[in-house]
């Protein structure tokens, strides 16, 4: 199973780059897994809101191939508890198709076109946490949720 973590822009902090570097070698372990990076859109300061997601959305539906099962990390998704996040992973991995791309949006979220694309939507949370940081909790959840599923020691409920 292929599982790829698809962005919206550059990480700007250090700490989140690490982070996310360790988990994405501990996840090695588990899937083929990738992030992939869309650069930031260019000369925003005076472009509306809804434009900037417009076009963050064009970039993102090219990057969702017609057999990938999308889903959006989005605060308006289920929320799941961690080991009910790792059976609905599981049932991911035995009935969908060839990968699961888990998208993060732009600081203001998706367009509409992006919604239309996605299969599901998940929450890790009520809280709002900015984007970047989205980028490290959402790894560190699909590596803890790999563990739940093979039976390994590093979740306790």
């Amino acid at each position: 199973m292929k599982i790829s973590l698809l962005l919206i822009g550059k990480n700007n902090e250090k700490y989140i780059s690490d982070g996310m570097d360790i988990y994405s070698n501990r996840l090695a372990r588990y899937c083929g897994f990738e992030v992939i990076t869309v650069p930031d859109i260019k000369n925003t300061r005076n472009m509306p809101i809804e434009e900037q997601k417009y076009r963050e959305g064009q970039k993102i539906v090219e990057l969702i191939g017609k057999e990938d099962c999308c889903v959006l990390l989005d605060e308006r998704g289920v929320q799941y508890r961690t080991v009910e996040f790792a059976e609905w992973m599981r049932k991911q991995m035995v009935f969908s198709s060839k990968r699961i791309l888990f998208v993060v949006g732009g600081p203001y979220g998706f367009s509409e076109e992006v919604y239309q694309r996605a299969d599901f939507k998940i929450s890790l949370s009520k809280l709002t946490f900015p984007h970047q940081l989205v980028r490290l909790l959402f790894m560190e959840q699909l590596y803890r949720i790999f563990t739940v599923i093979k039976g390994e020691p590093y979740h306790h409920e």
